[in-house]
């Protein structure tokens, strides 16, 4: 029975997707060549540009595929404790370097697929559980939900884009800390 083409091209393309993420992580993305990634995952390079137009589409699909996974865990019931859980993601994905150099990649070549693959979800989430939050009376009913999210998001983005400081769990959690604060009955 001859070889499955299906396979042998999955196979390939997570390996391609793979060598882009190791790469990256080493060299960063400035460095990162197509040929490094082809003889890293042990194809041509003319396999690389049959998917792929350049390294940016080429880190973008491989964030998609073993990029950061959002939290699944269910609302703990607590406002705070959800919220800092989702801020401390939002700052452990971003404080990781392969994730750091991809999103930065995606920053300079294409704002838009940073904002859909990063920020929504963790904005959509976010809003979802303060408007849980002010059904249980958690939240003042005049907040507005879209700027509370802002609030939450904001210093954590900014700090990881300006590189002003370090992206901790402490930080995360003052974050929510103050925002709530703010955001309460």
């Amino acid at each position: 029975m001859p070889p499955d083409a299906a396979r042998r091209s999955d196979r390939s393309r997570r390996a391609i997707l793979l060598a882009a993420l190791e790469l990256v992580e080493a060299l960063g993305h400035s460095r990162l060549t197509i040929e490094a990634v082809a003889a890293r995952a042990g194809v041509g390079k003319q396999t690389i540009y049959r998917w792929w137009p350049s390294k940016g589409p080429l880190l973008f699909d491989a964030f998609l595929e073993f990029g950061p996974a959002g939290t699944d865990e269910l609302p703990s019931g607590v406002l705070a404790v959800d919220l800092k859980r989702e801020l401390r993601a939002a700052a452990e994905e971003l404080a990781e370097r392969r994730f750091d150099q991809v999103c930065r990649l995606l920053v300079h070549e294409s704002r838009t697929d940073l904002v859909t693959l990063l920020l929504m979800p963790r904005r959509m989430a976010l809003e979802e559980r303060l408007h849980a939050a002010r059904r249980l009376g958690d939240v003042r009913p005049d907040v507005d939900l879209s700027a509370a999210v802002e609030l939450l998001l904001g210093p954590v983005y900014q700090r990881w884009f300006l590189r002003t400081a370090p992206l901790t769990e402490d930080f995360a959690d003052a974050v929510v800390d103050l925002v709530l604060r703010a955001l309460r009955t």
